[in-house]
């Protein structure tokens, strides 16, 4: 079943297979960000039409990177309705699937004993997981600052999770969307609120630490991740926190 919640106003997060979209409306206009695993397509699809309009509606598409849990809308709109997809420009080759920056199935084989992962690998395969996705023609994003799309929202470079991993700032809301810079749970993970995720995840070393510097520099108070329910707290806060369960 599709879940909508409005978490600002006009800013939407909906849920796919264990990861979120966020759907940004203005009158009659849409921007998406992010779109679930490939067989999440429906379930944003339905979204959309919760909101009373239709996935033509969507005027862009914004990318926080370009792992399969995050393209499965992205790459469907943009090859039914010719709807612009932007992201960062490191970012473009690893959509285009130049080079491959992600988990891969024989990095799960010795955690099948450990907490989640075995229905996890489950659902997720179930989603599309294991689907060759890759779209060449998305666009560098075409100003510095907010963007002229549904929304206004601001790309925040946050490389480290993957090389050019952006999350999205909406000022006038007071929104920060993280993607997977900074999430609140994962299947994978026993705890929950701000927290960095599994390590197995991570492509960026010491640069997805660091990029945690450049959320907590933002004005945000209500934080919509990749993965996990949004939050409300200091965007600075946030980070302090899952800071200290990376540390710990």
């Amino acid at each position: 079943m599709t879940t909508v919640e409005e978490v600002a106003p006009e800013v939407f997060r909906a849920t796919g297979t264990d990861v979120n979209v966020v759907i940004l409306r203005d009158g009659d206009a849409l921007t998406l960000i992010d779109g679930g695993y490939p067989r999440d397509v429906g379930a944003v699809e339905d979204a959309i039409r919760l909101l009373g309009r239709r996935p033509e509606d969507v005027e862009g598409m914004l990318l926080t990177h370009a792992h399969i849990d995050h393209m499965g809308a992205i790459v469907a709109f943009h090859e039914r309705y010719g709807t612009p997809v932007f992201t960062d420009p490191t970012e473009i080759a690893h959509l285009r699937r130049d080079h491959l920056e992600q988990a891969t199935g024989k990095d799960f084989i010795p955690m099948l004993h450990k907490h989640g992962v075995l229905p996890w690998l489950v659902r997720i395969a179930r989603a599309g997981a294991t689907k060759k996705l890759a779209l060449d023609g998305a666009l560098v994003f075409p100003s510095d600052g907010p963007l002229d799309l549904p929304g206004a929202p601001a790309p925040v470079a946050t490389h480290g999770h993957t090389s050019g991993h952006t999350a999205y700032h909406l000022p006038r809301s007071g929104v920060i969307v993280t993607g997977d810079a900074l999430v609140t749970a994962h299947p994978l993970s026993k705890i929950a609120g701000p927290q960095l995720l599994p390590a197995v995840f991570d492509h960026g070393g010491p640069d997805t630490l660091a990029a945690l510097d450049r959320l907590a520099e933002l004005d945000a108070d209500i934080l919509v991740p990749g993965h996990g329910p949004a939050v409300s707290m200091p965007i600075a806060e946030a980070v302090e926190l899952a800071r200290g369960r990376a540390r710990a």
